[in-house]
C-alpha cells in the first residue's frame, strides 16, 4: 500500500467537543474545546448573564446553577461534562413576559441586593432551599447560603427575603416600613 492509496481525512481537533445542552428549557448546541469551564460557555456562548464570574475555585457562589436539578458551581464544570444534561440559570426563574417570581418579587420588595453581583447565585440556592421542604428558619437560610459569598449586603436583607418568599410575616428593614418615605 502506497501514501496514495490512503484517503486523509480532516479529524477535528482532538480537544473539541460537540455538546447538547438543555439550558432554561432550550435545547442549545455547540462545540466546546475540552477546558471550556461551564460558566463561560453559558456567559460567553449562549449570552446568559445570570451566572457571574467571580472566583473560579467554587468559593464565591456568584455562578450557581441548577444542573440535572441539583445546585453547582459552574466554574467547577466542564462545559463539555454538561452534554447531555439540563442547566438552569437565574433566567429561568422569571416567567417568559419576564415577570419575576415570587422570590425575586421578595428580593427586590426586602432590598436584597445592591450591586447584584451575587444576585443569580443566591437566587438558585434559595430557590433550592424553597423547594427542598426544609424548615425556613433564619439558621437554615444561613446554614444554604454559606456557599455564596456577598460584599454587600450583610446578608440580613437576604435572609429576610428568602423568608418573606416562603410566606413568613417579616418586618421591612430599619426605615423602610409601610407610608415611610425612603
Amino acid at each position: 500500500m502506497t501514501v496514495a492509496d490512503h484517503t486523509t481525512v480532516e479529524s477535528p481537533a482532538p480537544d473539541v467537543h460537540a455538546i447538547e445542552v438543555v439550558v432554561d428549557g432550550r435545547t442549545e448546541e455547540g462545540t466546546v474545546s475540552s477546558r471550556t469551564l461551564l460558566v463561560h460557555w453559558l456567559r460567553d456562548e449562549l449570552d446568559k448573564r445570570g451566572p457571574k464570574i467571580g472566583c473560579d475555585t467554587g468559593n464565591c457562589g456568584a455562578c450557581t446553577v441548577r444542573w440535572n436539578g441539583r445546585l453547582a458551581k459552574s466554574c467547577m464544570i466542564l462545559a463539555v461534562q454538561a452534554d447531555g444534561t439540563e442547566v438552569d440559570t437565574a433566567a429561568s426563574l422569571a416567567a417568559e413576559d419576564g415577570t419575576l417570581n415570587n422570590l425575586q418579587q421578595c428580593f427586590k420588595k426586602h432590598h436584597a441586593l445592591q450591586c447584584g453581583y451575587c444576585t443569580s447565585g443566591m437566587l438558585m440556592t434559595a430557590t433550592d432551599l424553597l423547594e427542598s421542604g426544609e424548615e425556613i428558619t433564619d439558621r437554615s437560610v444561613r446554614r444554604a447560603l454559606k456557599g455564596n459569598i456577598c460584599r454587600c449586603t450583610g446578608y440580613e436583607n437576604i435572609v429576610r427575603a428568602i423568608r418573606a418568599a416562603a410566606g413568613q410575616d417579616v418586618q421591612k428593614p430599619h426605615g423602610h416600613e409601610e407610608g415611610e418615605a425612603q
